[in-house]
C-alpha cells in the first residue's frame, strides 16, 4: 500500500503524490516512514526530504523548519520554505 505524501511551504504546495518511503530530518534525528508506520508528529529540521517513489525514482526537497505528521499512511510536511532540488 503506497503512502500519500503532501509537502507544502508557507506559500504553496511543493509536491504531492504517492510514495513507498519518505525520509526526513527531525529535531530528534533522521526518520524513515513506510506504510503502516506508527502515527507520529515531529518538528522538522532544515534539510532534505527524500521521497522514494514506486518506480524507483527519488524526489528531493530542500525544506526549512516546520513539522511532519504521519497517520493512516498519509505524510504531511509543512515547512516555512521548501523547494524541489
Amino acid at each position: 500500500m503506497p503512502l500519500q505524501v503532501n509537502v507544502v511551504s508557507a506559500e504553496r504546495e511543493v509536491w504531492s503524490g504517492e510514495a513507498k518511503q519518505v525520509s526526513a530530518r527531525t529535531a530528534e534525528g533522521e526518520i524513515g516512514l513506510m506504510a503502516n508506520h506508527t502515527p507520529i508528529l515531529a518538528m522538522l529540521d532544515e534539510g532534505r526530504v527524500r521521497i522514494a517513489q514506486a518506480d524507483g525514482t527519488t524526489v528531493l526537497i530542500q525544506a526549512d523548519e516546520g513539522f511532519l505528521s504521519f497517520d493512516r499512511d498519509v505524510v504531511q510536511i509543512v515547512a516555512r520554505n521548501a523547494d524541489l532540488v
